[in-house]
């Protein structure tokens, strides 16, 4: 009986735990945003080329970050993938050198918010990608997804789309491709965000890069 006793208060003990934060020591906490660069792909240097701040952000790719008993997991839309849980390291796995993962945190005044916005992340896991970019459209693309992680708070704003090259003054060759591919016109001027633009956000403060 003693025995029986123990095993099921390690039991209880175990599931009480559920996710926790190491907050000494991990640099990482539940909410952080991690935006994602100069990578491989077509559809990647076609949203780069036509989404820049001016601020030296080239960033194409966006998650967000929860972290539980001091592992680092990211809930981001990816193309194939759709919607997804993925290790840091995953997330951040590429072939080429020139990587770059910026490490972002929302700040303190908006925290409030960061565990409802995880519960709604949670719950679209396994959804397509959204290749239309289009919101009304099933799925999501990864800043849509971050979006609607906090629209209830309207941490981030929606801002008309282009997919005009600002040296060429016409359309990227990538996105013609692409809204050729998928049989419809490319939605320029529609409501949308990317993720340079998000990167900007004044409530935002960038803590590194991802080493």
């Amino acid at each position: 009986m003693k025995h029986l006793f123990k095993v099921a208060v390690i039991v209880l003990l175990t599931f009480s735990m559920g996710c926790t934060e190491d907050k000494t020591t991990n640099p990482f906490k539940s909410g952080d945003i991690l935006f994602r660069g100069r990578m491989d792909g077509s559809l990647s240097e076609a949203i780069d080329a036509v989404t820049q701040t001016g601020k030296a952000h080239h960033y194409t790719h966006m998650g967000v970050v929860e972290l539980c008993n001091d592992t680092v997991w990211v809930y981001h839309a990816a193309p194939v993938k759709g919607v997804t849980k993925e290790l840091l390291a995953d997330f951040c796995l590429s072939t080429e050198d020139s990587l770059v993962v910026g490490h972002f945190r929302i700040k303190d005044s908006y925290q409030a918010m960061i565990d409802r916005a995880l519960e709604t992340a949670r719950q679209h896991v396994g959804q397509p990608y959204n290749y239309s970019y289009i919101l009304e459209d099933e799925g999501f693309y990864c800043s849509e997804y971050v979006y609607e992680l906090f629209v209830q708070d309207s941490i981030f704003k929606l801002n008309p789309m282009t997919f005009i090259d600002p040296q060429s003054g016409e359309f990227h060759e990538g996105w013609i491709k692409h809204y050729k591919e998928l049989g419809i016109d490319i939605p320029e001027g529609e409501p949308g965000c990317n993720p340079n633009g998000m990167a900007a956000n004044e409530r935002l403060k960038f803590l590194g890069q991802v080493k």
